[in-house]
């Protein structure tokens, strides 16, 4: 259905007809409400980018590596939907760029009542080899019986290996799920394990002394870096079923 053009004028810029809302504004009245559609559109999109952040994005698609790099002896394959460690030690690591100022879930199993893996965070360049990411990483530790090799609370899940002790012991023996929330603000580390806070670490608090010459190197990590997991020998196997990141809301 047309509109007639016999009783249109030209208000603002804009031809309007014979309908009354529009023809009966001032200059200054359309001027007004162009910017308040203008500023809700700009808010409606802020409001959708906002939305966007609040997603988990998922590192694993639970088919294949896609995205995934490995590094040092051993392998790690998708086995029914779970990525499944194989000797060490060595590293896969997410090659989608370094991470910072995010959350990161990991919800992983182990086969046997215990065993040795760890996530591995703020690896401030792309591995080629799978010590750098020790030396000058952090490993989120996945062992919830340290003792039983020699070493100390310093040294289970949760942790970050042999430099912060756990607020908590949390960690669920094999084979049961284990869900891991890893978030890096800034220079500060949090780790809550199972829904409980294991370890919670600003850059430059002290830590302890090296005991073994397989501990890291001491010294700051960057505030973003990149992350993998961590496969450390025939006799410790683990599964991961999820590696999700989210980023925080700054």
């Amino acid at each position: 259905m047309g509109i007639a053009g016999g009783n249109s004028e030209v208000i603002g810029g804009i031809r309007c007809s014979a309908t009354p809302i529009w023809c009966k504004m001032s200059d200054f009245e359309v001027a007004h409400m162009s910017k308040w559609i203008i500023l809700l559109g700009v808010l409606a999109f802020a409001s959708l980018t906002h939305a966007q952040t609040d997603e988990w994005k998922q590192l694993f698609d639970g088919k294949d590596l896609t995205g995934w790099k490995h590094v040092g002896p051993g392998s790690m394959t998708v086995e029914d939907g779970l990525i499944h460690t194989h000797g060490g030690m060595g590293l896969l690591y997410w090659a989608g760029g370094k991470l910072g100022d995010c959350a990161i879930r990991v919800v992983f199993k182990m086969r046997d009542h215990n065993s040795n893996s760890g996530v591995f965070i703020r690896i401030p360049i792309e591995p080629r080899e799978e010590w750098m990411p020790v030396h000058y990483g952090y490993e989120v530790q996945i062992d919830n019986q340290p003792e039983d090799a020699g070493e100390d609370e310093y040294h289970a899940t949760g942790t970050l290996y042999s430099l912060t002790k756990p607020l908590a012991r949390p960690g669920k023996p094999g084979p049961e799920w284990n869900t891991m929330e890893i978030t890096l603000d800034g220079p500060r580390t949090i780790v809550v394990l199972n829904g409980v806070k294991v370890t919670d670490y600003t850059e430059g608090a002290p830590v302890p002394e090296k005991k073994f010459n397989f501990e890291p190197q001491r010294g700051t990590r960057p505030n973003d870096g990149y992350i993998g997991l961590q496969n450390h020998s025939d006799n410790d196997i683990v599964f991961f079923k999820e590696v999700a990141v989210k980023m925080l809301k700054k």
